[in-house]
């Protein structure tokens, strides 16, 4: 499986994602669910804390990436949904900081929503993926 970034060499470099991803010689697909900051006990950390939030968000990720047999350079695509994006951008180093400890120096394609509220009492932000994992 070989994974190309693709960014327009006209534009702006992208900072912190890439436009698209290419994936040749696919493997195999996996859909994550929107991850919010919950433990495996499905108790909400962080409460009114973005960046411990975000941070769980991915470690949500990462665990059910692991539970298929990939890792975080297998993710392709990125959507984060957040109900504040003042709160969002009050710590960007903080999210950064979560971000690279995370998944590391990986930048999919990604796109930041905010909505009017999320599902889930004292949620701040929800995080789904696409990734392609090698074949089995």
């Amino acid at each position: 499986m070989q994974v190309d970034f693709i960014n327009p060499t006209s534009w702006k470099a992208a900072s912190g994602y890439n436009n698209g991803v290419l994936v040749t010689g696919a493997g195999r697909h996996l859909f994550l669910a929107g991850q919010v900051a919950w433990d495996a006990d499905q108790n909400m950390v962080g409460v009114g804390n973005f960046p411990a939030q975000f941070r769980q968000c991915l470690e949500n990720v990462v665990a059910i990436l692991k539970a298929a047999g990939g890792a975080p350079e297998h993710i392709v695509r990125m959507t984060m949904f957040v109900s504040d994006k003042d709160a969002y951008e009050a710590d960007l180093p903080g999210v950064g900081a979560a971000y690279r400890d995370v998944i590391g120096r990986h930048y999919p394609a990604m796109s930041l929503v905010q909505v009017a509220a999320l599902l889930e009492e004292g949620a701040l932000v929800e995080i789904e993926a696409t990734a392609v994992l090698p074949p089995a």
